[in-house]
């Protein structure tokens, strides 16, 4: 950084080096990857042509950007004013996933899964599927413990998770990691940074999760959307009627100018990750799980109930550990 000859250095903080490193990374990362899309012909053309769209791909490194998220950690992703990012928790789910890809596709629009292990595991069909309409998949832990989750529990939960993805779409997904519930820790945080697995938190939920109105829950979701200027929006694909309001809910954002934004990593899982991880897997074998089926009959589950200040300040020192390495 310029001073002037006898000043004294400027204090910068972790947001300041975050926002230099982005600046310098983000911009050649997404222009060379986006290019990289449209000449291998994953972007087709979009058959409707008064469709929502998506209106540019961002590519996003875990190195530089460990985590991200308002409600948790105070990190943007790179967005513009007016830009969105669709995610969807908790699938796949063979009843409602394929409906939610229809709604997208028809609205050419891509999204960032966070799937489930053992449901990837019950639905590979369906994990397939959203990989090859071109969305983002990342991972959900293995079981979806609402809880916070401490030591062997942790890195057991996110290393199976991966490797039950991993062994369903044939290939390795994203790093990207959301908490089940925002049940985050440290430790866990820690864990996730020095394997290079961005950690996702929201900017918006849409608490599609509730027993609420859905006409209120539309009009909130994409209100409080407005007002932000966009960002991170939650939802789940294991939700019957997010699958069926979703088109509304896209038609919503076009009216009111928002724009959906796709983001795709700008690096990728070690294989020697994917290795540990399979091995694992192997070793809990012994323990199958029944996959979850959520219906809009099912009890609320406390998503944020005291959850906060458990972590606090974590982005921090996840920050300065990357720093030091």
């Amino acid at each position: 950084m310029w001073r002037a000859a006898g000043s004294r250095p400027a204090r910068l903080t972790p947001g300041d080096f975050l926002q230099a490193a982005m600046m310098r990374t983000s911009r050649t990362i997404a222009a060379a990857l986006a290019a990289a899309l449209v000449s291998s012909g994953a972007w087709a053309s979009c058959a409707n042509p008064n469709a929502l769209g998506t209106s540019r791909v961002v590519a996003v490194n875990p190195r530089v950007t460990p985590a991200v998220g308002g409600a948790d950690y105070g990190v943007r992703l790179p967005l513009n004013r007016g830009e969105v990012v669709l995610t969807f928790d908790d699938g796949p789910n063979a009843a409602t996933t394929p409906v939610i890809l229809r709604a997208l596709a028809q609205e050419c629009v891509h999204a960032t899964f966070f799937m489930v292990g053992r449901q990837a595991q019950a639905f590979p069909q369906t994990a397939r599927q959203v990989a090859a309409a071109g969305h983002t998949v990342g991972t959900h832990s293995q079981t979806h413990p609402l809880g916070y989750l401490h030591g062997e529990r942790a890195t057991r939960e996110i290393d199976a998770g991966i490797a039950s993805v991993t062994r369903a779409l044939g290939r390795s997904p994203a790093p990207f990691f959301r908490f089940p519930g925002l049940y985050r820790t440290r430790e866990a945080e820690l864990y996730l940074r020095r394997r290079g697995i961005m950690v996702w938190s929201v900017d918006v939920d849409s608490y599609d999760w509730k027993h609420n109105n859905t006409s209120v829950m539309l009009q909130s979701a994409v209100s409080r959307l407005a007002a932000r200027g966009g960002g991170i929006l939650l939802m789940h694909d294991v939700k019957q009627r997010t699958a069926m309001v979703l088109p509304k809910l896209l038609a919503m954002l076009k009216a009111r100018g928002l724009r959906v934004v796709h983001v795709v990593p700008g690096g990728a899982l070690h294989p020697g990750m994917i290795a540990a991880a399979q091995q694992k897997l192997q070793r809990a074998a012994g323990h199958p799980l029944r996959p979850i089926v959520v219906t809009d009959n099912a009890p609320d589950q406390p998503l944020h109930a005291g959850r906060r200040g458990l972590a606090s300040n974590s982005f921090e020192a996840i920050f300065r550990a990357s720093i030091r390495r």
